[in-house]
């Protein structure tokens, strides 16, 4: 087991660079999540961490090892792939065998590790079996078990869980975090899905067009985003942005369309500052003093309903635990508690400081 340190690291394609100095560090046996979208660089230094790529500039540790210049296999790292990347004429067994194998380990000693990894996973009744007659889920745990035989310093997760179905990722996203409850190993884990992001990190980087919005731990993240891109990235349904300006005594906001709210906090921008105010959907009530809206679309999901209303200064999307017999076309009025709102710089994005403690509503 080790941490992992990213210092400085850059990684350019020709004259395009698509890493921009990126730090990063890791604690041992820590679970760290690399989230953002498609094309964001998360994929790109995961594999700069497993040697897969070369890094332009900066410096990698792992452990007390700068490993820049060490090959993939000599990391002591092991790596799980979206597709699996299973060897189709072997069975089971000799998939998680394998890299043992090249390593000349000897046969009682494989034949144990695999033992114990298959216990582990629950694929000791399917050591037999060619990667062609298991399901998604067990091939993912195959893939898993060729990584746990190795007894790494790291894991390397890209994205495991995109190939499978819903129900069965929801499955595969408790197993694999009782697995490093269990096994105590430094976990590196890329996704694009802030769900798996929020229910398995330890700590979350989020990164966005090759450069940390912000890091931090799963709730830090949630009740106090850094900018408005992490804000509207994190949570689902996300956040809500209302355009206006600060206030003549920097204790409220006025919105578009003339509505006015007090903040919990004065904030830190001269009057007339053009703001986002966002507030999460969760976090809007009914209230009667509240912003008036139209209806325009109700979703029941069962656990609660969402709506999706318009007023004046723009459109809220509110989540209700609570049964409504809400119909497009009502009329309502929404409030949040001053302690439920950010507020975001409009030119910058960035978070305007200082708003004091976020105390969601109970």
């Amino acid at each position: 087991m080790a941490s992992v340190s990213i210092e400085q690291v850059r990684k350019s394609y020709a004259s395009t660079e698509v890493v921009h100095g990126i730090d990063v560090e890791i604690a041992d046996t820590q679970f760290c999540v690399l989230v953002g979208p498609s094309g964001c660089g998360k994929s790109t230094l995961l594999r700069m961490i497993a040697g897969l790529e070369e890094i332009t500039s900066g410096r990698i540790r792992i452990g007390e090892r700068v490993v820049n210049d060490v090959q993939a296999r000599d990391r002591d790292i092991a790596m799980v792939f979206q597709n699996y990347a299973l060897y189709p004429h072997m069975r089971v067994r000799e998939n998680m065998a394998f890299s043992l194998v090249l390593a000349r380990r000897p046969k009682a000693e494989i034949e144990r590790r695999v033992a114990e990894a298959a216990a582990i996973l629950g694929l000791t009744p399917y050591l037999d079996r060619y990667p062609r007659q298991l399901s998604g889920g067990q091939r993912q745990r195959v893939a898993m078990g060729r990584a746990i035989v190795r007894k790494p310093q790291v894991f390397l997760f890209d994205e495991p869980l995109s190939n499978l179905d819903a129900k069965l990722r929801v499955q595969m996203r408790g197993e694999i975090r009782e697995l490093h409850q269990r096994l105590q190993t430094t976990s590196i884990y890329v996704t694009h899905d802030q769900i798996e992001a929020m229910t398995m990190a330890d700590r979350i980087v989020v990164m966005h067009e090759g450069i940390v919005e912000q890091a931090g731990t799963p709730l830090e993240i949630y009740d106090r985003p850094a900018n408005v891109f992490v804000a509207t990235f994190i949570g689902s349904p996300s956040m809500n942005l209302l355009a206006g300006r600060i206030g003549e005594d920097a204790g409220s906001v006025e919105l578009v369309g003339g509505a006015r709210l007090a903040l919990a906090q004065g904030v830190a921008a001269p009057p007339g500052t053009e703001v986002h105010v966002g507030v999460r959907p969760e976090h809007l009530e009914l209230n009667g003093q509240g912003l008036a809206c139209e209806i325009a679309v109700v979703e029941p999901t069962g656990a609660d309903t969402q709506v999706i209303a318009r007023c004046a200064a723009g459109e809220l999307v509110a989540s209700f635990r609570e049964r409504h017999q809400f119909r497009p076309g009502d009329r309502i009025a929404l409030a949040a508690s001053p302690l439920a709102l950010h507020v975001f710089d409009a030119a910058s994005g960035a978070r305007l400081p200082d708003q004091g403690f976020f105390a969601p509503r109970t």
